[in-house]
């Protein structure tokens, strides 16, 4: 179709709620700093998973392209495609259709990365705390493929929220990468171990684990400003009692006009 200028290429289903797609544009893989989004679509008469929702987010012309933005997960020096980390909403407009794709099957994708949720601002000198919950992990997957992975020598952690362990995607990549890189330290946490019973890891919420004065030994680093800059990434409940949280240490919320040391992005 005329409206699509990329093709999906790869699809790896974490749970039937969650995956990855890795998206090839017809012009190549634009360039991008890590951290950004790209705008994925398709024709809102494209099937949809049977699982979703009779009722969707609103009726739409059969050939209108539905659009929406998705943090990029693949490091900006992985030119053969563009990943993305997506979770099913099933009275969603375009995230039920993205699921019923498979490999081979067109589709559009913006041609340029958008977003200030990246580390240009952040001193080389910093510690970088990167917290998550659900698919808000996508930004620093990037970030981390394109930085710690490629040898940059700044300490980062990655604090990764899940109801459960089987939710915790690229859970295998960070675990891997928190073992050849003494820069780096992956904290993986479940919110509901007790329908988890083979988890033998850290459990709760995130914001108690911010509390916790034993985090920094974990990560390796302090955790107060200056010395760290912290980012916010996935559920707004999660984001707004954190920030009161770091705030009140004396982290700063960075705006458009101002660097802070506390970054957010939520996801809905």
């Amino acid at each position: 179709m005329s409206d699509y200028n990329a093709t999906l290429v790869g699809r790896i289903d974490i749970t039937p709620q969650l995956a990855i797609l890795r998206v090839k544009p017809d012009g190549g893989v634009p360039d991008f700093t890590p951290g950004q989004y790209a705008v994925l679509g398709l024709r809102s008469d494209a099937p949809r998973v049977p699982e979703a929702s009779a009722a969707e987010e609103g009726p739409a012309s059969p050939d209108k392209v539905i659009k929406r933005a998705y943090s990029i997960s693949s490091g900006s020096v992985q030119r053969d495609f563009l990943e993305f980390y997506v979770t099913l909403v099933t009275n969603g407009a375009l995230t039920p259709r993205l699921f019923a794709m498979g490999p081979g099957e067109r589709l559009f994708v913006g041609p340029r990365a958008k977003g200030m949720f990246t580390l240009e601002s952040v001193p080389m000198d910093a510690n970088v705390l990167l917290v998550a919950t659900g698919t808000g992990l996508a930004p620093y997957i990037s970030m981390l493929r394109t930085y710690v992975l490629e040898g940059e020598g700044r300490k980062m952690a990655v604090l990764q929220g899940a109801s459960y362990s089987w939710d915790l995607g690229y859970r295998g990549e960070l675990e891997a990468l928190s073992r050849v890189r003494a820069n780096f330290a992956y904290i993986p946490v479940i919110s509901r171990p007790e329908g988890d019973p083979d988890w033998k890891g850290r459990t709760g919420r995130l914001p108690v684990w911010l509390e916790n004065p034993a985090l920094a030994e974990v990560c390796g680093f302090p955790l107060s400003p200056p010395d760290t800059h912290v980012f916010l990434c996935g559920n707004p409940g999660m984001i707004e009692q954190a920030e009161t949280l770091l705030t009140a240490r004396g982290h700063v919320v960075g705006e458009r006009q101002s660097v802070g040391t506390l970054h957010r992005e939520k996801y809905w």
